[in-house]
């Protein structure tokens, strides 16, 4: 080390000789090894410089760092030193008021002396009834209790003061646990808040009651207390109502936890909630002159009778959507290809209702578990009686039976003003309401819940339901029977509106809305088929009697019209006929449809030609409109008897709308009966 500090061709030596390096240099090196270690030393000397000028830089900041902090520190010194000198000016002023205070107050020192002992024993006193408190195994320091009891007697103070700021002491650590409950309701579960507020106000409260009933009422000595029987009635009264505030804010917070549960969660773990709730609340008699249990049973029928709402609510979605999707399917153009519309409609019926029964077993069976066996309130006489019978069989199956009838019924005013809405609902509707009249509450709730119908007034008598039911099955019925009717009574008048009878041409087929008519009659008629049985006397007589009785009524017009109006034989037929009308039975167009196939056409049919006799009326004919009106009651004649139970009513009809075009044509000349009969087979 000390031969490389002298070499004189060492660069990094102190003793480096430049001469004798450049000249070593020269000697051995060419020019070009000459001219690259001379590039190597200039990198070197930058790269020395470069780093001579960091050094100088860092160096310079932290000698600038260094005299900020000298500068500030000598600030805070001098700021220090004026703080020692206010400090020594305060602690002189202290000294003073001191002194002065000692001067005054010297004659009443022994008297504040005494005072001051006398509250220091008094704060002892309350030290071991907190501590007693807040312990939460107070019963394993009784030696804690016996002391505070007999400071207690030996200061002799006043015993209502001691009860009084002892529950003012357990109201604050009460009020602290009730706080806490409310802070926690939102993000615990429901059996999370039970457990809390069982395990801890629930608990202290107990707590609480126990240590006051030891200190002040269940007393083992009371002979330094005066008036010990009025005392203990004052402490009792205390205390319970100290309780009574207590107990009530407590199940206000369960109330409302109770309440956000409703629409959320199982049914089952409410019911636990419930359960473990209801039990603590019954094991423990805080109050003597209050039963709390009462209490916490109400909170569980009304919790009940939330739940029971709730599921309501679901039913009557679950109809709406019901029905949505059968609307949907009504209204769905079908291919020739696809299934027969009308067995689709016995399948939709039958799937609507067992979707309908399905789901409110579903929903009993889940509100069955509030009856469960090992649930404690299940059987308690005034839980079970508003449950099952005011809360599951009237506020959730009757209310739902009523809304559906309800509902059912609105899509008559729904038909009526939406052309959407297929009246082939109401006909659904019709025979749902009528099944369901023979669906039994009884069958679906009674045995379930244990009802009996007999032993409770209050309860909706099945009859009235059936009732309800078929009431409402009936107005669908025959609102559809309208509906219908006026469809078709709809094509029939503006057939005869928009024709000019006067100037028509002679007769050579059926007019095609004739047939039209015929068809949807028979559209209908295979559509109800589907759903209504034909009850009524089935009308099996051949067409050629059918058309024997009407060729009769015809002829019998063909012969009066062909009389002079002026003559007395006419007159006398006009009078005959009259006088038969009077005679006659009434026919009802808007009656009361029967639940069978044969009365629903009836009751179609008879709208229909109601419609056409009246708008015949209106008209004047010619000879050959009074023919083509001929021709088609006559084509009507031949098919629409077989839709009604008595054909005469057809043939009724139809005469009377022959009279009536006969009794407003100009030329009433009719056809021969059989040219008739050939123009209706051909059409």
């Amino acid at each position: 080390m000390s031969e490389r500090k002298s070499n004189p061709l060492d660069l990094n030596s102190a003793n480096f000789n430049p001469n004798l390096y450049l000249d070593k240099l020269f000697k051995e090196s060419n020019l070009k090894q000459i001219m690259d270690h001379e590039s190597d030393i200039v990198k070197d000397t930058q790269t020395l410089h470069s780093d001579m000028q960091t050094l100088v830089y860092e160096n310079y900041n932290k000698f600038i760092s260094a005299t900020d902090t000298i500068r500030k520190m000598k600030v805070d010194f001098k700021k220090m030193e004026n703080e020692m000198d206010l400090l020594a000016s305060n602690m002189a002023s202290i000294t003073s008021f001191s002194d002065q205070i000692n001067s005054t107050l010297q004659d009443t020192r022994q008297q504040i002396s005494k005072l001051s002992g006398h509250e220091w024993k008094k704060k002892v006193t309350l030290r071991p009834f907190k501590i007693i408190y807040m312990h939460k195994e107070f019963w394993n320091n009784m030696a804690i209790y016996h002391l505070s009891k007999g400071l207690k007697l030996t200061l002799n103070e006043p015993a209502n003061e001691l009860c009084s700021e002892f529950l003012v002491c357990a109201e604050k650590r009460l009020s602290d646990q009730l706080v806490l409950l409310k802070d926690q309701s939102e993000q615990r579960d429901i059996t999370e808040f039970i457990d809390l507020g069982c395990s801890g106000f629930l608990s202290d409260l107990c707590l609480v009651v126990a240590s006051f009933d030891d200190m002040f009422i269940n007393r083992n000595n009371c002979d330094n207390i005066e008036n010990s029987d009025i005392f203990e009635n004052f402490a009792a009264t205390e205390l319970n109502t100290f309780v009574k505030q207590n107990m009530q804010k407590y199940f206000e917070l369960v109330q409302n936890k109770v309440d956000s549960e409703q629409d959320v969660g199982d049914t089952a773990v409410l019911v636990q909630a419930l359960d473990r709730f209801y039990k603590r609340i019954e094991s423990n008699t805080l109050c003597r002159d209050i039963d709390f249990s009462l209490t916490a049973t109400d909170i569980v029928i009304n919790a009940g009778r939330k739940q029971c709402k709730a599921h309501l609510q679901i039913l009557k979605m679950h109809f709406a959507d019901s029905l949505t999707k059968v609307r949907q399917h009504l209204t769905t153009p079908k291919l020739i290809s696809q299934e027969d519309s009308s067995k689709n409609l016995s399948e939709l019926l039958n799937s609507l209702i067992v979707t309908i029964v399905e789901k409110i077993k579903g929903v009993l069976q889940d509100l069955v578990v509030f009856i469960q066996p090992e649930i404690n309130f299940s059987q308690k006489p005034q839980f079970k009686d508003s449950f099952c019978v005011d809360n599951i069989r009237e506020g959730l199956i009757v209310c739902f039976m009523h809304h559906i009838t309800a509902t059912a019924r609105s899509y008559c005013a729904i038909v009526a003003s939406d052309l959407k809405v297929p009246p082939t609902l109401l006909l659904l509707l019709s025979k749902l309401c009528l099944d369901f009249q023979n669906g039994s509450v009884h069958f679906l709730t009674d045995e379930l819940f244990q009802i009996n119908p007999e032993q409770s007034v209050a309860l909706t008598n099945e009859g009235e339901i059936s009732m309800t039911m078929q009431e409402s099955a009936q107005e669908l019925l025959n609102y559809y029977v309208r509906i219908q009717g006026l469809n078709v009574s709809q094509m029939l008048r503006k057939s005869v509106e928009t024709r000019d009878w006067l100037h028509t041409i002679e007769p050579r087929t059926v007019r095609a809305v004739m047939k039209r008519v015929v068809e949807d009659i028979s559209a209908i008629d295979t559509t109800v088929a589907l759903l209504y049985e034909d009850q009524g006397n089935n009308t099996e007589h051949s067409s050629d009697s059918s058309r024997k009785t009407h060729s009769i009524s015809v002829s019998r017009h063909q012969y009066r019209s062909n009389w002079s109006s002026l003559t007395p034989n006419h007159l006398d037929s006009t009078l005959v006929s009259n006088m038969h009308k009077l005679f006659s039975e009434r026919i009802e167009i808007f009656s009361t449809v029967e639940f069978n196939k044969v009365s629903i056409l009836t009751g179609i049919i008879k709208i229909s030609l109601k419609t056409f006799m009246e708008c015949v009326r209106l008209k004047t004919f010619s000879k050959y409109g009074l023919q083509q009106i001929q021709v088609d009651t006559h084509y009507l004649q031949l098919y629409l008897w077989r839709f009604v139970a008595d054909e005469n009513l057809v043939h009724f009809l139809l005469d009377e709308i022959l009279g009536s075009a006969v009794h407003r044509c100009l030329e009433p000349i009719l056809m021969e009966p059989s040219v008739v009969d050939i123009i209706c087979e051909r059409g």
